[in-house]
This record gives C-alpha cells, sequence and structure tokens, in this order.
C-alpha cells in the first residue's frame, strides 16, 4: 500500500532555479532536517545558495541574514536571523511602535506578532522523517521532533544584557548555546552583538533589527504605562 505524502512533502522533481528551504544530514539517530525561513524576493536578502556545518554535523541553509547597514557596516553574522518581511509583520510592528495605539490594538498586534515568532522558531528545530499508520489504516509519511524541547520565559528583557545573564543561568545548568534558539520580537544591533559575542553559538531569531527599540512594549503590554 502506498504511504500518504506528508502535506509539505514535494511530489515532483524540484526545480534548479527555487531556492532551497532547508537542508539534511546524516547524523546518529537517523536524518536530521532543519527548516530556515527564506527571505522574499524583495526583501533584499539574497537566497542562500550554500550551506554551512554546525559542530553537530547538521547542514544548516541560513534564513534571511541581516544585511549590511546603510553606514556599510558588516551583517552581524549568521547566528542572527529575520523573519521574511511581508505587509502583516510590517503592520503588526507599526501598530506596536505608534503611540496612539490604544492598548487592546497594542495587545492584539503582540500577540499575533508573539505567534509567528514561536511558530518560526519551533520550525527550526530538528526533526526526523517518521510513517504513522492513520485511523483508515494508511500509512502516513511525516515528521516529529528528534527531541523534547523547553521554553523559557525571560520575563521584560529589554536589553542583550538580560539575556546574558539568562542564558549564563542555563549554560551553568548544562545547556549548551548551541542548542540555543533566543526568540526576540525586536533587536537592536548593540544587543544583537553583545549576545553573539557572548556566546557565538547561539542563534537570535528576531522580526526586525533597529537602533530604536520599542521600550515602552512592557509597560504598554502589561498596562503599567
Amino acid at each position: 500500500m502506498e504511504a500518504m505524502p506528508c502535506q509539505n512533502q514535494r511530489l515532483g522533481p524540484r526545480p534548479q532555479d527555487e531556492p532551497s528551504a532547508a537542508a539534511t544530514a546524516t547524523a546518529s539517530g537517523g536524518s536530521r532536517l532543519i527548516r530556515f525561513a527564506e527571505p522574499s524576493e524583495d526583501s533584499g536578502c539574497p537566497s542562500p545558495d550554500s550551506s554551512s556545518s554546525s559542530s553537530n554535523g547538521v547542514v544548516v541553509v541560513p534564513a534571511a541574514p541581516v544585511p549590511a547597514g546603510e553606514d556599510g557596516a558588516p551583517a552581524i553574522g549568521p547566528q542572527l536571523k529575520l523573519l521574511p518581511m511581508n505587509d502583516q509583520l510590517r503592520e503588526l510592528q507599526t501598530i506596536i511602535r505608534d503611540k496612539k495605539s490604544s492598548r487592546g490594538d497594542f495587545v492584539f498586534s503582540a500577540d499575533r506578532l508573539i505567534r509567528l515568532v514561536v511558530e518560526e522558531g519551533l520550525n527550526q528545530l530538528p526533526y526526523t522523517e517518521c510513517t504513522v499508520t492513520t485511523p483508515t489504516g494508511h500509512k502516513y509519511e511525516g515528521v516529529r521532533f528528534e527531541k523534547g524541547n523547553c521554553g523559557v520565559s525571560i520575563m521584560r528583557s529589554g536589553t542583550g544584557n538580560t539575556v546574558i545573564e539568562a542564558v549564563k543561568v542555563l549554560v551553568e545548568h548544562g545547556v549548551q548555546p548551541s542548542v540555543i534558539i533566543l526568540l526576540s520580537l525586536f533587536s537592536t544591533p548593540h544587543g544583537a552583538k553583545s549576545i553573539i559575542q557572548e556566546f557565538p553559538e547561539i542563534t537570535i531569531l528576531t522580526t526586525e533589527v533597529h537602533p530604536v527599540a520599542p521600550t515602552h512594549f512592557g509597560q504598554k503590554y502589561f498596562g503599567t504605562d
């Protein structure tokens, strides 16, 4: 009996001119797959045409890397990844930054943005292919997370130093920086650089890198402004 394809499984051959959305590698325990978001054609970020290997033997394709700044400064590094920009994402960022936004609109938009970041963060975790049997007796080719995952909330962090101290606590408890994906709604170039300099193997996923951070976020979100 033929197996049912996974929803995201490509049935035909991949066109040569289509950018790769993931890369695989063989490691102990089977094939591992890590997905990364791809930049849109008009995002100003080139699609990756080469792979880089991490220390654990997993080949990864960088998501939309942060491009060079307007002053010609080099990109912060492949550790920093951006969600592909689109109008929906920009609208959410605009509502959050607009001082005229009501708290209801602010919280609603912030929650939507949080979900987008968390979903992409989960999408970048390693998983393995598997085959399951459906209630009708068919075989379904799917995927499952390679191992358990743990989320740690950093309340009202706001600065790179707070994140660094939080990561230090994780490291002290035996967590390797290479398996940490830091999810952030917004980041400043200085904050991102500080974190990466302290933990070069960490991955940062955010929606925007901008020198002016929405420092009012915590007060507006929790209603303490």
